[in-house]
């Protein structure tokens, strides 16, 4: 039967059950991550799995249809099903954004549209499967939760107040005050979330959230527990499903607490560890230049990310200096032939207005992805028949400041090029023709 524990990433021996409320080695301090029993699951083939996760896929069999759960062998095999949380996350649109590539001069772009989601981000494929141990724990291993509770620049915490709303568990998150847009803020709200905004930047919310699962007042939400990379990781699966079970070339991925780095490489590698795939594709970094740890450490040939003092970015969703993810992120780079780069304040949403100009509609942080994706292009990295996947993490219309900024030339440090505004007329027939006449000429 497939099982899975928590193991340190150090290699410290010892297993811990992902029952317990436990997010980092009691030997080292290192960080944990979820293990599966590989023999196991090779007991069923390649083709075996491909054909069950193809039956599976967008079905409505519960809890099988979420592109998650479909996955469930691979993801948190001992929850019963009756006990999974989900909202339907997950398969979701592998957009061909074929006019960028052609302007770009690339046979194959695509744009993973992780933000066609219940809560509009990524967030929801890890908390899915946090929420659901968590509920099977307190029903089955005598797990005592006051409230489950996360450190957020907004997308997190409106996705683990859903998925607490939808279990019935309490839910209590820690935002930056004024740093997160409108509508990130009013979703924990109108979910009942306990929603504090603290004089602090993530790093602060993070250092506060957490002491308080260390004193075990809350349970832990945050990427650092292992169990978010689980479901995010379903991502890279479903790709490769999506790409009848090939491998793109490259994988281009705005980050932050660089969870999803780390994510994404166990995906690719579950696949090739059990025979559906023979490779892993190359992984590009992209983080915005006033956030920017990892691309720092790169540049200075280290293999540990030292953190630094975040500055304010549009891509407020990785303003980051302290990424608690960043020792498996570093490890995935180097395992994946990897890149980190960054884009600056107007590279990002240039990058953003241009590919809206394609039919995208794209929050900043995929313009921070885009923007270095313009850049790997340009300078050769990534070649004209690469088959490469963007990961767009979340809904542009989570960001509509940012974009009323960008087209009323009001963002700050961005030249807005592309910017586009309302043409005023009176209810005059000449007026409006003259007005066509001109912007078609």
């Amino acid at each position: 039967m497939a099982r899975a524990v928590f193991r340190c990433i150090e290699g410290c021996d010892g297993e811990i059950p992902l029952s317990a409320p436990t997010y980092r080695c009691p030997t080292c301090g290192g960080l944990l991550d979820v293990v599966h029993d590989l023999d196991v699951l090779k007991q069923k083939s390649a083709a075996e799995w491909k054909a069950l996760f193809d039956q599976r896929y967008k079905r409505t069999t519960w809890p099988y249809g979420s592109g998650v759960w479909g996955k469930k062998e691979w993801v948190a095999p001992d929850v019963p099903d009756e006990l999974v949380v989900s909202l339907d996350e997950g398969g979701t649109n592998l957009f061909w954004a074929e006019r960028l590539g052609r302007e770009l001069g690339m046979g194959e772009l695509w744009v993973k549209l992780c933000g066609n989601s219940h809560t509009g981000s990524f967030k929801d494929l890890g908390m899915t499967v946090l929420v659901s141990v968590v509920r099977h724990a307190m029903r089955d291993h005598g797990l005592r939760v006051r409230a489950i509770a996360c450190a957020s620049t907004g997308d997190t915490s409106a996705s683990l107040a859903a998925y607490g709303a939808t279990a019935g568990i309490p839910v209590v998150v820690l935002l930056p005050r004024g740093k997160v847009s409108t509508a990130q803020l009013v979703q924990p709200l109108a979910n009942g979330a306990l929603v504090l905004a603290l004089d602090t930047d993530f790093d602060g919310c993070m250092a506060v959230v957490q002491r308080l699962a260390q004193e075990q007042i809350v349970y832990l939400a945050n990427s650092m527990n292992g169990l978010r990379l689980e479901g995010q990781k379903t991502v890279a699966i479903e790709i490769v499903q999506q790409f009848d079970w090939e491998v793109p070339d490259w994988i281009v991925l705005p980050s932050g607490n660089l969870g999803n780095a780390s994510a994404l490489f166990k995906g690719f590698s579950m696949l090739k560890e059990l025979g559906l795939t023979d490779r892993l594709p190359r992984l590009a970094v992209a983080q915005a230049e006033r956030a920017n740890p990892m691309v720092r450490a790169l540049q200075n040939h280290e293999r540990v990310v030292t953190p630094m003092k975040a500055g304010t970015t549009l891509a407020s969703a990785i303003q980051i200096g302290a990424p608690v993810s960043a020792p498996r992120a570093m490890r995935a780079l180097e395992a994946m032939n990897g890149v980190a780069l960054d884009a600056t304040e107007d590279e990002l949403a240039d990058a953003a207005a241009r590919a809206d100009r394609t039919g995208m509609y794209c929050d900043p942080h995929t313009g921070v992805a885009l923007a270095c994706l313009f850049k790997l292009r340009a300078n050769g990295t990534i070649g004209a028949k690469d088959r490469v996947v963007v990961v767009s993490t979340a809904s542009g219309l989570k960001f509509t400041e940012f974009k009323v900024g960008y087209h009323d030339g009001t963002l700050p440090s961005v030249d807005a090029k592309r910017r586009n505004t309302a043409v005023e007329l009176p209810a005059d027939f000449d007026r409006v023709v003259e007005a066509i006449t001109t912007r078609m000429a």
